[in-house]
């Protein structure tokens, strides 16, 4: 299956959050995909964890695809971020665009732009849209919380069981390789 993880959409905060283990593990994904020779499509930003990931990848030599709004093209937001950019009109046409580019999805903690870019993600799984892997990574427990509301929403009876079958919650980066299919390190 390696030779069909080609690019990885990672969804991530444009902070860098309350842990030094979040920078961590957003350093270690950068390196695990690098390492891999997988492409990086992820938000656009130079901030927070975006920033740190993409930084990451670049840094190990690997190739970064940064999708932005054209409202977020501020300084601010791109300063010191890595790759090649495309703008889009809007947030739709932005995930619209890394969902495209995606050979599977990887969440790290992030905010409510994390959440919605996870819901619709799996949203599009439920509905037959895509058939992508989809990791989340569990750092320090954060996306706990979350993981136990689609459980209650499974066992409320407004989604089907079939939806934890739709994503993998793993702790760190170290269990990415095996969540995504690609066997131990090259």
């Amino acid at each position: 299956m390696a030779s069909n993880i080609k690019a990885v959409t990672v969804f991530c905060g444009s902070s860098p959050g309350d842990s030094p283990a979040f920078a961590t593990a957003a350093r270690d994904l950068g390196a695990f995909l690098a390492g891999r020779g997988i492409r990086l499509v992820y938000g656009g930003g130079g901030i927070g964890l975006m920033g740190i990931l993409a930084r990451a990848v670049a840094d190990g030599g690997g190739e970064v695809d940064g999708i932005i709004p054209e409202f977020l093209t501020v300084p601010e937001v791109m300063k010191d971020a890595p790759g090649d950019h495309e703008i889009t009109d809007n947030l739709h046409d932005r995930m619209q665009a890394m969902a495209a580019r995606a050979d599977a999805f990887v969440v790290l903690p992030g905010g409510i732009g994390t959440i919605a870019e996870l819901v619709d993600i799996l949203t599009w799984k439920q509905l037959g849209r895509h058939a992508k892997p989809i990791i989340i990574l569990d750092i320090d427990g954060y996306w706990t919380p979350l993981a136990e509301l689609l459980d209650h929403i499974v066992a409320r009876g407004f989604s089907h069981g079939d939806l934890k079958g739709m994503y993998r919650v793993v702790p760190s980066v170290d269990g990415l390789a095996d969540a995504l299919g690609l066997g131990s390190a090259s």
